[in-house]
């Protein structure tokens, strides 16, 4: 048996309680193109069969390392936890309840390796519950396929200002010195830590690519309990606010007028009308008023938005 090359790329796999996915998502490293990789499977002190499932696939293919946080810290502590053990030029992120298409690293990572870019991002669809107990991929979302068609390489957030739409972790493969050289971490204790990375990628970039493939299948889980499908506490939505104002701050801190502008628009018509829809009829009156004061932030740079319904009846909150 011919061995494997040596690895140019490390995927960091943060995992807590995934037991259910995890074997599907490490599946999908084990089927990729680009064999020259390596994963850091990083245990966040889970409560089921997690560690088992990780332990079985270290046994069964030296690609595989295990990293466990003996007490829970978060999807940015363990990301960060594995970052600071990357020893290969590129990196990139899985969660482990998502699903790499088998071109995935062969794709991400030969675009900057031929551009010379710090990063290169594709694109990603939502693996959605098909009723019957499984898991069907859903279509490329227009914001989605603004921020990666056509292919670009040697771009800028500037020449490019719809790749800010793009905040996600996993669908990106960076030079690991960008993140070192930048100072790049993932924001501990908090949700949504991906966003405000994503903008300062973009911000810090000396120039990244953009591919029109399919990169991953985010999981959309049945069970309602990942923290995108929990946006009706208060808390969350918190959070969630937070991540995207910082994220747009990063972007005007670094003058990149028509991107911060971009972000702003999109926010407004994807991420605030499902909002708006939950806080109609929630219990909480704070739930409204802190999503009307962030609504009137944003229709200050935009105020053509309040053409919207939604979005007008959140201006009075």
């Amino acid at each position: 048996m011919t061995a494997d090359p040596e690895p140019v790329v490390t995927v960091v796999v943060p995992g807590f309680d995934v037991a259910e996915y995890a074997a599907e998502a490490l599946d999908s490293l084990r089927r990729q193109t680009l064999r020259a990789w390596t994963a850091i499977l990083v245990d966040d002190a889970s409560t089921d069969a997690t560690p088992d499932v990780f332990a079985e696939a270290a046994a069964s293919d030296p690609r595989f390392r295990i990293v466990r946080h003996e007490t829970r810290r978060g999807l940015g502590a363990a990301r960060n936890t594995g970052l600071d053990l990357v020893e290969t030029p590129f990196v990139g992120f899985l969660d482990a309840d998502d699903v790499l298409t088998e071109r995935a690293l062969e794709r991400l990572v030969g675009t900057v390796t031929a551009s010379g870019s710090d990063f290169a991002l594709g694109a990603y669809v939502r693996l959605r519950p098909d009723g019957a107990g499984g898991y069907v991929p859903g279509d490329v979302q227009p914001w989605v396929r603004a921020a990666t068609e056509p292919a670009r390489t040697a771009t800028t957030i500037d020449l490019h200002p719809a790749a800010s739409g793009n905040i996600v972790a996993w669908s990106k493969v960076s030079r690991t010195d960008f993140w070192r050289r930048a100072g790049l971490r993932f924001r501990e204790g908090v949700a949504y830590e991906d966003q405000l990375v994503a903008q300062r990628m973009y911000s810090l970039a000396r120039a990244f690519d953009v591919i029109p493939d399919i990169v991953v299948h985010w999981r959309e889980r049945a069970d309602g309990t990942s923290i995108t499908q929990r946006k009706h506490e208060l808390p969350v939505l918190a959070d969630y606010l937070t991540a995207m104002r910082e994220g747009i701050a990063v972007l005007d801190e670094g003058g990149h007028t028509a991107a911060a502008a971009t972000r702003v628009r999109l926010i407004l018509e994807m991420d605030v009308p499902p909002l708006v829809r939950l806080a109609r009829n929630h219990r909480d009156d704070e739930y409204r008023r802190v999503l009307g004061e962030f609504v009137r932030s944003l229709v200050a740079r935009a105020p053509e938005a309040t053409t919207s319904t939604e979005i007008a009846a959140a201006t009075l909150w």
